[in-house]
């Protein structure tokens, strides 16, 4: 019987007790269908092979992902967001464990206290391990905390954050330490040839083979076919033709900073065309060289270089995510890894690509002449784009009739092909426990639908979302006049871009929501977004602002750098008051002005937005800098005024959607009594009748009109009539 097997997107866990112990957390069900209980041990297979142990994920974490640690990706050569095969693993009690690591922790750590870091761990050959014990599920007869003590004593403050390398085990395969394993330790200066070694083992594997045979071809790289087409040229310019390069005073070395989101492909894009032009990728996952040592860093990259030297033909060394390996902030060793670099470019038949997410965050020394001289970048895709995708990997899933690609496109905006494959490994999960016994199972719309939900674009995943819960502009009471100029400012430039162009305008920047606390500004944010499938980015004002010198700013470029990635995107900002204040009457040292300055230059800077709007609320308009309620910039203003009689019936109607009332209670009739209830008010005025019913009875099947008068006694009305007057006089005076 075949080893059941299931691959999943690998995620950064956010628990900080799993950080650095070997474990990886799983949904249930896949602990159920792959038969495993919690801390069974796993085999996990990315760009490399390793092992892990297996505990159980939160009951409201997504089926389709894996949840690991840094360490734990780096022993895998993928990045957050890349496919891991996951599968029951058979460990070993190992006879001996050979280990190599810093100077300090080889000649501080003996045998007997490097086996409490180990014990209770899984791993094999080529793994980073760290020495903070595996205290999760310890070994029976383990003293956790009398561990902790050795290893901090032996080797100082720094031991949590030490990494040693499995050089070696008997038996080969995963293994696990007990009382009876040898452990020794391994010369740094030895180390290169065992990963050197190691990476060969892998490379000739069958999973590796099989990664391989992966690589689709060229013409599936939807929205790639500029880029690829253009890396073609080069490649072929600087292997084929080098002397024409030179003839015409031009160097034939090639090397590529590739960058684009997270998960859009890069990679892909280069073993495809590499694969394309018979060129041999010799692929460096720089993360995991990055938490190496600087010498066995740099002996990491020694290897790739030697490895694409030796390629029989022309080669390609394929540095993913450099900005891990070389950063902006780079360390000493990073000079004698550019040096590395520009040796293997001066080498014939070799050219040097490497990718990134985050081109503004890699050392501008990569960019030199000698290196790195030459930039593409993949954008994110499109509608269609993500269509044409989408088409691309269900092309050999059974799918059900009334699957449509288009709708399903159409809401995932902001989705990379990393998160389109994992929509497809979760609405696949879906079908099947749907479908466990049926002959023919396949994937229907529905399952696609319900992935949506679960699967988070990679774009998002450092921000705070606005949930919508599936709310839309029809849910809204009344504000006729407020949601048509939403409409018209937010969601008609997203959706008719072509309008624009004909009429030769641009649509608005942004857009002022201004009105009384409790009028409903934010409940009209997140139906806009449901409304228009929108990624919404929500940050409230004050959380932008940072004591120290540079931090806010950052905070703003960083906010609008997501928001252009995952676009279309809506930024909301919250109490925009607090963050963009009237400049020069703030006493914080001019953090609220720079603030101000560096908001201006991102919604009227060199670079315009594309597909981003912004969209602003407060209850004190007057107190917002007016710079930034110019034309081209947060131009729109709209007035959230006090509900009258008629919005207050719509609301509570709203509210009581799913609340039972009685036959005495008429919604409008106490819509018309409820002067200076603001929309909030209505809502926790049928919230709290609610609650006075269930005190009356718990069993209470309705809400009468005497529970809800009797909640008006604790629902006051919130609405200051100094501030609406205020307001009133700053909508009109406009």
């Amino acid at each position: 019987m075949p080893t059941p097997q299931i691959t999943l997107t690998a995620r950064l866990t956010p628990s900080a007790l799993d950080t650095r112990r070997g474990v990886v957390r799983l949904h249930q069900e896949v602990l159920d269908a792959l038969g495993l209980r919690a801390w069974d041990a796993v085999r996990l297979v990315g760009a490399r092979v390793s092992a892990a142990l297996a505990a159980r994920a939160p009951e409201d974490g997504q089926h389709g992902v894996v949840l690991t640690d840094d360490v734990t990706l780096s022993n895998l050569g993928v990045t957050e967001g890349g496919e891991v095969v996951v599968s029951p693993a058979d460990v070993a009690h190992a006879r001996s464990v050979t280990v190599s690591g810093s100077r300090l922790a080889s000649m501080s750590l003996p045998p007997e206290t490097l086996r409490l870091a180990l014990i209770g761990k899984v791993f094999t050959i080529g793994d980073a391990v760290s020495l903070l014990p595996q205290d999760l599920a310890p070994p029976a007869g383990t003293d956790v905390a009398e561990a902790r003590g050795k290893l901090s004593r032996a080797i100082g403050m720094t031991w949590t954050t030490e990494l040693l390398t499995i050089t070696a085990t008997d038996p080969e395969g995963p293994v696990t330490v007990g009382p009876s394993t040898v452990l020794s330790w391994r010369a740094v200066s030895d180390t290169r040839d065992t990963v050197s070694d190691t990476r060969d083992a892998v490379s000739d594997s069958p999973d590796a083979a099989s990664h391989a045979e992966a690589t689709p071809p060229v013409s599936d790289l939807a929205g790639a076919h500029t880029a690829a087409s253009t890396l073609t040229e080069w490649f072929e310019l600087a292997f084929t033709h080098p002397e024409l390069l030179e003839q015409l005073g031009a160097s034939a070395r090639l090397g590529v900073l590739l960058s684009g989101p997270e998960g859009v492909g890069k990679a892909t894009l280069v073993r495809s065309v590499a694969r394309a032009n018979n060129i041999t990728v010799v692929p460096l996952a720089a993360p995991s060289v990055a938490v190496l040592e600087p010498n066995a860093a740099v002996a990491r990259l020694d290897d790739a270089v030697r490895s694409a030297k030796s390629a029989t033909g022309p080669a390609a060394l394929l540095i993913t995510d450099v900005d891990a390996l070389l950063p902006a902030d780079a360390p000493p060793v990073a000079t004698v890894l550019l040096d590395r670099v520009r040796d293997a470019l001066r080498a014939p038949n070799i050219a040097v690509v490497a990718t990134t997410a985050h081109p503004e965050g890699v050392d501008n020394r990569l960019r030199a002449v000698d290196l790195l001289d030459r930039e593409l970048s993949l954008s994110l895709p499109t509608t269609e784009v993500r269509t044409e995708l989408l088409r691309v990997l269900l092309r050999d899933v059974p799918l059900e009739p009334d699957v449509d690609l288009g709708a399903i496109a159409a809401k995932a905006p902001g989705f990379v092909a990393a998160d389109l494959v994992a929509l497809r490994r979760d609405a696949a999960l879906r079908a099947a426990l749907r479908q466990r016994e049926a002959n023919l199972p396949r994937v229907s719309h529905q399952d696609l639908v319900d992935a949506l939900s679960t699967v988070r674009p990679l774009s998002m995943s450092e921000s705070d979302t606005l949930a919508t819960g599936g709310l839309s502009l029809d849910d809204v009471g009344d504000m006729h006049d407020v949601k048509q100029t939403l409409t018209e400012a937010v969601l008609w430039p997203l959706r008719y871009p072509d309008s624009f162009s004909r009429l030769g305008v641009t649509p608005p920047r942004g857009v002022l929501l201004y009105g009384p606390p409790g009028g409903g500004k934010t409940f009209l944010v997140r139906a806009l977004a449901g409304t228009g499938a929108l990624n919404v980015f929500a940050v409230k004002g004050a959380e932008l602002m940072d004591k120290w010198v540079g931090e806010s700013e950052r905070a703003v470029r960083e906010l609008f750098r997501r928001a252009a990635e995952a676009a279309p995107s809506l930024v909301f900002l919250d109490e925009i008051d607090a963050l963009a204040p009237r400049r020069g009457q703030s006493g914080d040292s001019g953090v609220a002005d720079r603030v101000v300055a560096s908001l201006l230059t991102e919604l009227d800077g060199v670079e315009p937005l594309r597909d981003v709007v912004v969209l602003c609320a407060t209850n004190r308009p007057e107190l917002v800098d007016p710079a930034l309620l110019r034309p081209g910039r947060i131009e729109r203003l709209v007035y959230v005024p006090p509900p009258d009689a008629d919005a207050r019936a719509e609301i509570l109607r709203a509210t009581a959607q799913n609340t039972p009332l009685a036959s005495d209670v008429d919604l409008e009739a106490l819509a018309a009594t409820l002067d200076g209830y603001s929309a909030a008010d209505c809502a926790a005025l049928i919230r709290e009748g609610a609650l006075t019913a269930m005190r009356e009875s718990l069993d209470a099947a309705a809400v009468t009109a005497k529970h809800l008068e009797a909640a008006r006694k604790t629902v006051r009305p919130s609405l200051d009539p100094a501030q609406l007057a205020v307001l009133e006089a700053y909508a009109t005076g406009r």
